[in-house]
């Protein structure tokens, strides 16, 4: 019996217990170190498994551009009681790195042409509408008139009719833009700026899209 007992306590060659403990620690030993990283830097494993697409940026400047297909990058509905401030803001549209081409009436429209046709012709040769929405733009027929013309043009809110409110009450807004946010004209930088923006959005936005239907 005691040789049965010796035999049955015999300890394990040494071979086998150091394949057996290889082969634990290959097993356990990724998931352990998986483990400490993650806890130690959750940052870095939540980075490995982002995977950013990249952002592709649009040159509407380029030469094949949608933008080009206009005469105009934007037309400047106004008042004429409004012309000082409208010149301001065409200056500063003009003088920004992507040079936007802006329609000023009084500047722009052909000597001896009817009005209509040239205030027709303004929306139609534009790709974004300003509407300086003042107290002299809602009492004046033309600049309604050029409204329903920009309206008719584009009736769905794609960003190219760009309301801009300014010394009138939110309730005197026109109805007829009531779908459209607009741009409350209280310092006057940052008014341009934001005019500026939205229609450099509605021009990457156009030549995207003009780019992807023609792949």
């Amino acid at each position: 019996s005691g040789w049965f007992r010796r035999l049955l306590h015999k300890p394990k060659p040494r071979s086998v217990e150091s394949s057996l403990n290889t082969s634990c620690s290959a097993s356990s030993s990724p998931s352990s170190s998986s483990a400490e990283s993650s806890d130690s830097s959750p940052s870095m494993s939540l980075t490995r498994s982002v995977c950013l697409s990249p952002v592709s940026v649009v040159d509407i400047s380029a030469s094949g551009s949608a933008r080009w297909a206009k005469s105009y990058d934007v037309c400047i509905c106004h008042s004429e009681v409004d012309l000082e401030l409208v010149e301001e803001l065409v200056s500063y549209l003009e003088g920004q790195p992507e040079s936007f081409r802006c329609f000023l009436q009084l500047r722009d429209a052909t000597p001896g042409s009817a009005v209509v046709t040239e205030l027709c012709d303004a929306v139609q040769n534009s790709h974004c509408w300003v509407m300086l929405i003042t107290p002299g733009f809602l009492q004046d027929p033309w600049c309604k008139y050029q409204m329903h013309q920009a309206l008719a043009e584009a009736p769905m809110a794609n960003g190219r009719t760009i309301p801009v409110l300014k010394d009138v009450d939110r309730k005197d807004y026109p109805k007829e833009l009531r779908n459209l946010y607009y741009i409350y004209m209280a310092l006057k930088e940052k008014s341009f700026k934001q005019i500026r923006d939205t229609v450099v959005r509605y021009l990457q936005n156009l030549c995207r899209s003009s780019t992807s239907g023609m792949e």
